[in-house]
């Protein structure tokens, strides 16, 4: 045993040997990152070959800047830039004072407010936009019948500028709330006893201890904000595309769908330009967030403070932005779907449920996305749990450099914008394969490609979470009794991690059904999905046929979502956000 060299701790003991390491964690190493580089690396090497290369002209650099002397994109790219930064002063104001009142007053039903507040994480941006074009319109299910809606015949107020940065605030407004919600938590209570026995009040204590503790959470909280806003695609197509407010992202699409590949390196391009401006916003998030952080000494975790009055007012604050800005626009959605035609009211004799059998009974086409998103979305789970598991497993228990250096590298398609992780796959995969001579680009094969590469990162970080808590000495066991590799990661890796994969594996599903930004550029007739079937069907004016199909969506992922948090208490901490 003592040649061996065997700790029962992470750090082996003094004088022992390591073990080689087997030829099988090497050739599995290969493995993964061939199939990262390839899905993950290469894709978005090629977009920035193809959009940082010459013009026609030979000249250097000449496709970037033939595209930038455009004044369609300089306008789109200022709207993109004024948009994203008004919706982080939205996300910001409203996710901090969520954070802090939940966080610090004995708000009723807190686990089901705290999954509400998170809710538009769930929800795609597209069924969002929709929703609030319902809430807002001239025959508001809601606002009608208190006099309080637009005009008929007016245009809706969100297909503007305004509009776009408000929805898109209150969507990335969980960002923020979790960033200051985890920074808050960390706060020992300790200090906040030592404050009130030094006679400090709860007001100074709020706004002299914890704001300025919780500032360097909002601020890393705000630029994520900003940079998810940078590429959105869905809030913008559906509000700024009526609303003549062009965005880097929409342009994105209607240059490409009205010109084909034959625009490839200008959307490439813009792509690109993209891509630096949330580039730039990730780096100076790590800078800011290293320097301003403040190192807290551990403790018991901080309990609510707010009594009285200002409790009451806290949980009366929570409920009526959940009200407000969750509950409100997936009412005026479901009354849009149940009334029979775009401008008529919702009433008792006018409520019907024709839009669903219309769309989902009568329409193949409507049956046909449901039945390949369902497809792709488990199929990409599927992969993703079957990659993240091995590669968990030589980042954790092999600690294996290498392996980490692929994971980094597997969570690029996650962080890069939709749009341009679309458009690199569409650059790699649009001309024929090498040897087989055929196309994937329109078929199902890259959705499914792209859907697996982008989500990985949902599975691979919670599978990770839960094989660091393991002790290595429990796989050097197997080794010791003589399990291979594939065998150990059957029998032993694989039960432990199991729940959190499974979680992982959901949220994948949950994300990938109802995706848009990727989906919109890959799709093609036949292999059309739920996403691009609402954006389709709003877009051709088929509004209630677009919230018939959006409620039904929206429902299928809170049943997945229930479902997921039945798993709550067999899940490294952390797991379901709104459960901490």
């Amino acid at each position: 045993m003592a040649d061996i060299g065997i700790s029962l701790g992470r750090a082996p003991l003094p004088g022992a040997r390591r073990l080689p390491r087997p030829r099988g964690e090497a050739l599995l190493l290969l493995g993964l990152a061939l199939y990262v580089g390839l899905f993950s690396a290469f894709p978005l090497l090629r977009l920035l070959s193809e959009a940082l290369g010459a013009n026609a002209e030979g000249e250097f650099l000449g496709t970037l800047r033939e595209s930038w002397s455009s004044r369609a994109v300089r306008r789109a790219f200022w709207n993109t830039l004024g948009a994203s930064g008004a919706a982080v002063a939205v996300s910001a104001l409203l996710g901090t004072a969520l954070a802090f009142c939940v966080t610090l007053a004995p708000v009723r039903a807190r686990v089901a407010a705290t999954f509400l507040i998170l809710s538009p994480l769930l929800i795609p941006s597209q069924i969002t936009a929709l929703a609030w074009i319902e809430l807002f319109g001239s025959s508001s299910p809601l606002l009608a019948p208190l006099g309080l809606a637009p005009t008929p015949g007016t245009p809706n107020p969100l297909y503007s500028g305004t509009g776009i940065a408000l929805l898109m605030g209150i969507e990335h407004m969980p960002f923020v709330f979790l960033a200051v919600r985890a920074s808050l938590l960390a706060v020992p209570q300790d200090l906040i006893e030592a404050a009130r026995i030094a006679g400090v009040r709860t007001g100074r204590v709020v706004s002299h201890i914890l704001l300025p503790l919780a500032l360097p959470a909002v601020l890393a909280g705000s630029i994520l904000a900003f940079a998810a806003a940078l590429g959105n695609f869905g809030v913008p197509a559906l509000l700024g595309i009526p609303g003549r407010f062009p965005m880097l992202t929409t342009l994105i699409y209607q240059r490409l769908a009205g010109f084909g590949p034959s625009v490839m390196g200008q959307v490439a391009s813009l792509s690109m330009i993209l891509l630096a401006m949330a580039a730039a916003a990730l780096c100076a998030r790590g800078v800011l967030v290293r320097r301003l952080s403040v190192p807290i000494a551990g403790g018991q975790p901080l309990r609510p403070l707010l009594r009285g009055r200002a409790a009451v007012a806290a949980g009366l604050f929570v409920w009526g932005a959940i009200l407000l800005t969750a509950v409100a626009p997936l009412l005026a959605l479901v009354g849009a779907s149940l009334v029979p035609a775009v401008g008529v009211r919702l009433s008792p004799e006018t409520a019907t449920l024709a839009n669903y059998a219309a769309t989902i009974g009568a329409s193949g086409t409507v049956r046909r996305a449901f039945a390949n998103s369902f497809q792709l979305s488990l199929g990409a789970a599927a992969a993703a749990v079957l990659i993240a598991i091995p590669l968990a497993y030589l980042c954790a228990l092999r600690r294996s450099g290498p392996a980490r250096l692929v994971q980094s590298i597997a969570d690029m398609p996650f962080v890069v914008p939709g749009t341009v992780f679309a458009l690199a796959m569409i650059l790699v995969f649009l001309a024929p394969l090498p040897l087989l001579g055929v196309s994937i680009y329109g078929t199902a094969t890259i959705l499914f490609l792209a859907y697996a590469a982008r989500f990985l990162p949902l599975v691979l970080r919670p599978t990770t979470s839960a094989l660091e808590a393991v002790e290595p000495a429990l796989d050097e066991a197997g080794r010791m009794l003589g399990a291979r590799l594939f065998r150990r990661l059957a029998f032993i890796v694989a039960p432990v991690v199991a729940p959190a994969a499974v979680a992982g594996g959901l949220l994948v599903f949950m994300t990938a059904f109802n995706e848009l930004t990727v989906s919109a550029l890959l799709w093609s007739s036949g292999v059309e999905t739920v996403g691009v079937m609402i954006f389709s069907l709003q877009y051709e004016g088929n509004s209630t046929g677009a919230a018939a199909i959006s409620t039904l969506s929206v429902l299928f992922v809170l049943l997945l979502a229930l479902l997921l948090d039945r798993l709550g208490r067999r899940l490294p901490p952390g797991t379901l956000p709104w459960r901490s």
